[in-house]
């Protein structure tokens, strides 16, 4: 299909991947320092994570690279392991990640209802918002974890730089120019960030040709290594120590990297699939086993561990992407910038990146989100903002687990004897096929619908049934209609909906007699003919 041919939309995609490589570099490159890994490790995994997995993964807005959420696990590993016995770790991890991706492991992402996943990237974008907030001020303050952020912020407010200042607040303004005049957000080729990033360092090079006291010192800029030489190119690159194979610590390490990538992954990919205006399926086994060739290939070359990224994600959907040729674009041009043109990207001011990735906070943490989830009602609201406080005071693992659960018990409680069925058959082109939906549908069924959904034959004609359902979940119902209004038209598939309410609750509707209500629309065979045809 045209939509997903890479070189249909080289326009947009060559676009979009300077956008993500931009946001990409500095995270490269700070995830390494949180990590107590060498930089160029960060780099290696970002041109791994495009290149390579960005090829073979199935999701065409998904990008990969080193993760914020596995810093605290690689630094302890480096520490107690050294980085060349640690990088086995990281090979051992890729090989388990394939394994798990033959063993169909990837369908756990679809059990993730969608109030705990816009929960975890509101959270995310939380995070994204305070972190940079340092950066953009210039202070040297490093935001903890927990409720020690609130004092963190405080002293960083104390320690103001005005040329940072100035140049964050002029990348922020370039960005939200951009984003606001109809005439500027067309020019996919000029995208706002770079025009924000050409804005820093025109700034800074001002003040450094009027000896101005605002000037930017070289640690609040982009810091790329230089090497002057082949031999030291080569030696930025660590080799593993495979000796440590024998290690049991080395074991445990991959195994935790594995858990924790893996999940990561999934979550992205499943908010992912959301941020994709064509909503097309992703097959995650198929992710878990490009991550995992992907991670192998990083640490044989002496990079990070890496997984599927929200925010590199996120920037690349804004940006426009169309196919997963953006994340190779990106990927590409960390290669070409790293080899080629160090010096002029360590003219960068930070300031301007931290503009940049607050803008993608903002957009994640958007505050009509909140207001969406609080207006489909005490179910879907409890839920998304205890997955969004948890991720942001407990940690990513922490907050999806808490928030998973309060959606099992919200589930539980209204649905003590849900049950799920609808007709399967083997059909073929031209036949009208019949789905009905049970009595009660939560989002656990969620998985065994869209699987069904996308096997149907194109040209086919669909009527799904909701003449007896009291209750659906929200996230089916989005599933269906996406399917519908997106999926549908492009496969060329007549879809009809029967039976559907305008609102479904988690308690059943009672009417003055204590009876049970379901609205019901029953229509003969003849009719169906006619539904089809208008």
């Amino acid at each position: 299909m045209k939509s997903n041919n890479l070189f249909a939309h080289l326009k947009s995609d060559v676009a979009s991947g300077l956008v993500v490589f931009l946001v990409a570099l500095p995270l490269c490159l700070g995830i390494a320092l949180a990590s107590g890994a060498p930089l160029f490790a960060g780099i290696i995994a970002g041109i791994i994570g495009g290149i390579v997995v960005g090829f073979l993964s199935q999701s065409h807005i998904s990008v990969s690279g080193p993760a914020a959420g596995l810093t605290a696990i690689v630094f302890v590993a480096i520490t107690d392991l050294g980085y060349e016995a640690f990088l086995v770790a990281v090979i051992l991890a890729g090989a388990m990640q394939i394994l798990l991706g033959f063993v169909k492991a990837g369908t756990i992402s679809n059990y993730f209802p969608s109030n705990v996943i816009e929960g975890m990237l509101a959270g995310i974008g939380v995070i994204i918002l305070i972190q940079q907030i340092p950066l953009a001020l210039g202070s040297d303050v490093e935001i903890s974890s927990g409720f020690g952020l609130f004092a963190d912020l405080f002293t960083a407010f104390q320690e103001i730089q005005p040329g940072i200042l100035i140049i964050t607040a002029a990348s922020l303004t370039v960005l939200i120019v951009w984003n606001k005049v109809p005439a500027l957000k067309k020019l996919k080729l000029v995208p706002g960030a770079l025009v924000a990033v050409a804005t820093g360092i025109l700034i800074n090079g001002i003040f450094i040709m009027t000896n101005s006291s605002l000037v930017v010192t070289p640690e609040y800029l982009v810091n790329l290594p230089v090497p002057t030489s082949f031999e030291e190119f080569k030696g930025i690159f660590a080799t593993p120590s495979y000796d440590a194979i024998l290690n049991p610590v080395v074991w445990v390490v991959a195994f935790t990297i594995t858990i924790v990538a893996s999940i990561e992954t999934l979550l992205c990919i499943e908010a992912t699939e959301r941020l994709d205006p064509l909503k097309r399926f992703v097959n995650t086994n198929v992710e878990l086993k490009a991550q995992g060739i992907g991670n192998i290939i990083s640490g044989v070359l002496g990079g990070l561990p890496m997984t599927s990224v929200v925010v590199r994600s996120s920037a690349n959907s804004n940006a426009g992407a169309k196919t997963k040729m953006s994340t190779i674009v990106h990927g590409l041009l960390l290669l070409i910038c790293v080899l080629s043109i160090p010096t002029i990207l360590n003219m960068i001011p930070m300031a301007t990146l931290a503009a940049i990735l607050l803008m993608i906070g903002y957009k994640l943490a958007n505050p009509s989100t909140v207001k969406h989830f609080w207006q489909r009602g005490k179910y879907q609201f409890i839920p998304f903002i205890i997955t969004l406080l948890a991720v942001v005071f407990l940690g990513l693992l922490n907050g999806v687990a808490l928030g998973m659960f309060m959606s099992v018990v919200f589930i539980l409680r209204g649905n003590i004897k849900k049950a799920y069925y609808f007709r399967t058959e083997e059909y073929k082109r031209g036949d009208v096929i019949h789905m009905d939906l049970a009595q009660e549908v939560s989002f656990l069924n969620k998985a065994a619908i869209k699987l069904t959904l996308n096997k149907l034959p194109d040209h086919s004609n669909v009527i799904i049934d909701a003449s007896d359902t009291v209750y659906i979940a929200q996230d089916v119902l989005d599933l269906i209609n996406e399917f519908k209004m997106i999926n549908a038209e492009e496969k060329g598939i007549t879809v009809v909906l029967i039976g559907f309410k305008k609102a479904y609750r988690l308690e059943n509707d009672i009417d003055s007699n204590n009876n049970v209500y379901t609205e019901k629309r029953v229509l003969s065979e003849d009719k169906y003919s006619e539904l089809f045809q208008n």
